[in-house]
């Protein structure tokens, strides 16, 4: 499939994007999810940490057999390598798994084990995004699944924005809504869900670096707990 925005210089693109964010800013996740298959097509695709698979599915009632990018950092929790490959075997979804240059092993004789403890943010880079970046070349726009209120990081998440480090149009389409909203979603549609949801994490990563959440904390909160990281890299 060919959009018009094939030739789009970067420059344009952002014009786009910025426009766009405007425009759907009070649009139903859907209608921001057919804007993006109808102006990039096939040179768009959906990231998903397995955590759950809501934007995935949502994409999915858009384009069928859409790309569903997964980073398989090798530090994964085992319910969270079984949520994907669930994802994999019931959604009309084509999931395509990224890996860091390195393996754990191999990082680790490089850089000294348990990189993540000494320096997360370079554990992060190494795993994550730079992956990511390698993963993404063949596309012009992304989907994430960040809403506002899961933390003040992401208070201010567009529906679709310019991600100017990667030089391609991101689209957050459920960026307004509430945990009670997913909920929601999850139950009317029958959504796949990563069973550590209900074992007390409210935001799910890798296994070295996710705890519990407790009473009161944001959903956040179980993510590098006791250090000044609040982000991974992937979103700024």
């Amino acid at each position: 499939m060919t959009t018009a925005q094939d030739e789009c210089t970067d420059e344009e693109l952002k014009r786009l994007a910025e426009q766009a964010g405007r425009d759907l800013e009070d649009a139903p996740a859907l209608e921001i999810l057919q804007w993006a298959v109808d102006t990039f097509g096939r040179q768009f695709c959906v990231t998903s940490s397995m955590e759950d698979a809501v934007v995935a599915h949502l994409a999915s009632r858009v384009l069928k057999g859409v790309d569903v990018v997964f980073l398989d950092t090798g530090y994964h929790f085992p319910e969270t390598i079984g949520t994907r490959d669930a994802v994999e075997a019931v959604m009309d979804v084509n999931v395509i798994t990224l890996t860091p240059r390195q393996s754990v092993a191999e990082q680790d004789a490089e850089y000294g084990p348990k990189l993540h403890d000494r320096d997360p943010d370079l554990c992060c880079a190494l795993r994550k995004v730079r992956p990511l970046e390698e993963g993404l070349k063949g596309y012009r726009a992304w989907a994430t699944g960040l809403r506002r209120d899961e933390s003040p990081t992401r208070a201010n998440t567009p529906v679709v924005g310019w991600d100017e480090k990667r030089r391609k149009v991101k689209i957050s389409p459920i960026a307004r809504w509430t945990q009670d909203d997913v909920d929601a979603y999850v139950t009317e549609h029958g959504v796949l869900t990563n069973p550590l949801l209900t074992d007390g994490y409210a935001s799910v990563g890798c296994a070295p670096c996710t705890r519990r959440v407790l009473e009161g904390e944001d959903a956040r909160a179980g993510r590098w707990a006791g250090r000044a990281k609040t982000e991974c890299g992937l979103h700024g």
